[in-house]
């Protein structure tokens, strides 16, 4: 299959000194006009979030040299997927959403971005709809507990003792009104899809996600055990039935390429680690890019689905490759190199993280290639251009 280099000029879209990051990269950063990319900003990157440490939650504004317009403070996030800002899709010109914490627990808020109205909803959110009406709530604190990064700092787990508690688990919220309802039990999904071991510890439930069409939602079971996790992936409808064990051992990350096909990189025996697209409630599984596309990384589909965007993380060089790769006639483009501190690692490492624009011409990535954690924007319409 082939492979080129591609290296494109890359604009840093905010500076120092203090941090600039977004998160994860499954969330939608660009507004629906393309002027404003949604950001976080702290003072500090060399530790862990604590109670008190804030965010503040902006725009860049790309048509005002970069300014970033502080919005509000948030105190629910993490350094791998900030506090799953985005805009919402049922106003993508004005209305955010972001998680916080008020008093004793964790909440969404939605935010019009020019006139500042906020509605507070009872749940924080870990992935919405794409028509911004609904959304999945996990469990933040335990997440925190078991997975430090990915969690929020600030509640404690009500379930600390318990291993696999029946009454935790997920929640669907209508963004609309607040209304809310426990859909997946956590004591459920561990006695009917995993077998106990000696030295098994506490589950948990991450990386949620929606299909394209709302209809059905991806989350991740993982459980501690004597020699690492234990982790499967399951759909389930947005009620919490239906539900598919599609992957029932070893799976990192992952994206809906529509409503019914999941790309994903999982190590299923016997033929081990790849990028596979699988096909939800069905058998049906096939290797995508399986001489070319060799490393863990975090991987979208463009909007006209004509590629796939993903990342590596450092080499031993301290490298992270930004990658191009199209299924049709397996070509993978490399679109940029960036060095990686090594004092970034472990809960504070910069994945690139890297997310696409509404019309798939440019991209978005964190990084801290420059000494500092970053954003930056590469148009990769000329790469997708000169390989068609």
């Amino acid at each position: 299959m082939p492979r080129v280099t591609h290296t494109l000029p890359v604009q840093a879209v905010t500076s120092g000194p203090l941090h600039h990051f977004f998160g994860y990269y499954d969330k939608m950063q660009w507004d629906a006009t393309g002027q404003y990319l949604l950001a976080l900003e702290v003072s500090f990157a060399d530790r862990s979030p604590s109670p008190e440490d804030k965010a503040t939650v902006g725009l860049i504004d790309l048509q005002a040299n970069n300014r970033f317009e502080p919005l509000a403070e948030t105190t629910a996030w993490n350094w791998q997927q900030g506090a799953m800002l985005q805009w919402l899709g049922s106003a993508p010109d004005r209305l955010i959403i972001y998680n916080d914490r008020v008093e004793d627990h964790y909440v969404a808020v939605i935010r019009d971005v020019h006139s500042g109205k906020a509605t507070v909803l009872p749940r924080a959110v870990y992935a919405v709809s794409r028509d911004g009406t609904q959304g999945v709530c996990p469990n933040f604190s335990r997440i925190h507990r078991t997975r430090p990064g990915y969690g929020y700092n600030g509640v404690p787990d009500a379930w600390v003792d318990d291993p696999a508690p029946d009454d935790d688990g997920i929640y669907w919220m209508d963004l609309t009104t607040g209304e809310n309802k426990f859909i997946v039990s956590l004591g459920e999904i561990a006695a009917r899809f995993s077998e106990p071991r000696p030295g098994d510890g506490a589950h948990w439930f991450n990386h949620l996600l929606l299909n394209d069409d709302g209809s059905r939602f991806i989350f991740l079971h993982r459980w501690q055990r004597a020699e690492g996790w234990g982790q499967q992936m399951i759909t389930a409808r947005l009620d919490g039935s239906d539900r598919y064990l599609l992957i029932d051992e070893g799976v990192s990350h992952f994206d809906w390429r529509n409503s019914r096909h999941v790309i994903a990189w999982a190590w299923p025996e016997p033929t081990g680690p790849h990028y596979y697209l699988y096909t939800d409630q069905t058998g049906e599984v096939e290797i995508v890019g399986e001489d070319v596309l060799t490393e863990n990384g975090h991987c979208t589909y463009s909007p006209d689905d004509k590629w796939i965007l993903t990342d590596t993380y450092p080499s031993e060089e301290h490298y992270q490759t930004l990658i191009l790769y199209r299924p049709e006639g397996g070509l993978r483009v490399d679109i940029g190199r960036f060095f990686a501190p090594e004092e970034f690692k472990g809960e504070m490492r910069c994945d690139l993280h890297a997310r696409w624009n509404r019309d798939g011409t440019q991209v978005c990535f964190d990084s801290t290639h420059e000494g500092h954690r970053q954003m930056y924007v590469v148009n990769v319409a000329e790469a997708v251009k000169a390989t068609d």
